[in-house]
């Protein structure tokens, strides 16, 4: 039974054909069968040649356990191995095989039907099966001058109710029960303990399914969106990227970005950017964005001065001016754009009504208006979060004001003198002139 579950950990890694462990002992001894290479399937010819070799001469008696399923990993998992004994769920099935003057572990035998081992036992002993359990047996009187083949059917763990630990505990005790009841009667035989089907199939993939070559093991990644391109002569003159384009009005949050938009009607130049989102659902959404000079900066800064969402007879619009800009030779990013937390787009004055009635989110957002010089890449992005955020200057203006006090108190601490002149108690006191 040890060596049965250690040559387990080699079959199960290499195959995966739908196989049955066989298990195979008996009271008088085995013909001598070499132990199979790691991988190998024992077929139903090999089998048949190596039965018909051990059940050449002679009538024999054969008990057959068949259960209703089993696979090598009911032992693996239910075996007690690791020196775990006392968790087994087959003491008596690992005593019998210990007892036994030679036995046969074959861990992968072909399976293709459920009635395979027993039309082969029936051929081999040229018998008809006999069903019986553990009562019956004890009761049957057996011609041993004739071969005789005696069933025993073991349920499986599917269905019963039951864990299959404690059901193939069962199942080993009515093994144990018939063994005892065999050597009682001091009847010679060979006892088969295997399965009608296996307990556990792992599907076979097909080489041509399969990637041939070494690949990373990680996931898929997901395809990445493409960026809204508007050109002029065939040139890219805005771009727009954006995971999801949210926008609500009654708490029903909608996303446009999931929708193919129409840029009829934008427009760019030197100074200004205009770009249209139209979406078949009745939406559109307008970027209006300009470029200035700066004199204190000395350079040209592009701003989102609007963004303006229409739906039928309404219309919202929203300042984006004082939040979002940047170097006009780069493209603005931030994560979350919003009108109501955190705000980035401010309400218009103008249809303040309608403004707040509307809520916009803008997730992952980036949009460039001016110098794509790329081609269809964004410039370096200019990020909406700063680097110095309050939780950095909070803890840069504690540590400066404990290290201030921690000056102080060296400071202080050098500062200290000690006495150099000390009064002697036997003696006259010490008279210190006021002059010195």
């Amino acid at each position: 039974m040890a060596m049965f579950v250690l040559l387990f950990a080699l079959f199960s890694s290499q195959s995966s054909a739908a196989q049955v462990p066989l298990l195979m002992w008996s009271s008088e001894g085995l013909p001598p069968l070499a132990s199979p290479a790691a991988g190998h399937i024992t077929s139903n010819a090999q089998l048949t040649a190596y039965l018909t070799s051990a059940f050449g001469s002679g009538p024999n008696t054969v008990l057959l356990f068949l259960q209703d399923k089993l696979s090598k990993e009911d032992f693996t998992l239910f075996g007690g191995v690791f020196g775990n004994k006392q968790d087994s769920a087959f003491p008596n099935l690992e005593a019998a095989l210990q007892a036994s003057p030679s036995s046969v572990s074959l861990p992968a035998l072909e399976w293709s039907d459920s009635s395979a081992m027993l039309t082969l036992l029936q051929e081999e002993l040229d018998v008809s099966p006999v069903l019986v359990d553990a009562d019956t047996l004890s009761h049957l009187s057996i011609n041993t001058s004739a071969s005789n083949l005696l069933l025993i059917n073991l349920p499986y763990c599917t269905g019963l109710g039951k864990s299959c630990k404690e059901v193939l505990h069962e199942n080993d005790g009515i093994i144990g029960e018939a063994l005892s009841i065999m050597k009682d009667k001091g009847v010679h035989f060979t006892a088969m303990y295997t399965g009608l089907q296996p307990s556990r199939v792992i599907p076979e993939r097909s080489m041509s399914q399969q990637a041939v070559g070494r690949s990373l093991l990680q996931t898929v990644e997901p395809t990445v969106k493409e960026p809204i391109i508007f050109n002029v002569t065939r040139n890219p003159c805005i771009m727009l990227w954006v995971q999801n384009l949210n926008i609500s009005l009654t708490g029903e949050w909608i996303d446009l970005a999931a929708q193919p938009p129409s840029l009829d009607g934008s427009i760019c130049n030197d100074s200004y950017s205009l770009l249209v989102l139209t979406y078949a659902s009745g939406y559109t959404l307008r970027f209006a964005m300009r470029q200035r000079f700066y004199k204190v900066s000395a350079r040209n800064w592009f701003t989102l001065d609007s963004v303006q969402l229409q739906s039928k007879d309404l219309t919202a619009s929203y300042i984006g001016s004082r939040n979002i800009y940047a170097p006009a030779e780069y493209s603005f990013h931030c994560q979350s754009v919003t009108s109501f937390r955190d705000t980035l787009l401010v309400p218009s004055s103008n249809n303040n009504k309608n403004s707040t009635q509307w809520r916009l989110n803008f997730v992952d957002f980036q949009i460039q208006g001016f110098g794509l010089a790329n081609g269809t890449n964004f410039s370096y992005a200019s990020d909406c979060a700063g680097f110095f955020t309050a939780g950095i200057w909070m803890g840069l203006i504690t540590s400066l004001l404990m290290l201030w006090i921690f000056v102080y108190g060296m400071h202080m601490i050098m500062q200290l003198n000690t006495m150099d002149r000390f009064d002697d108690p036997k003696g006259p006191s010490i008279s210190v002139p006021q002059t010195e």
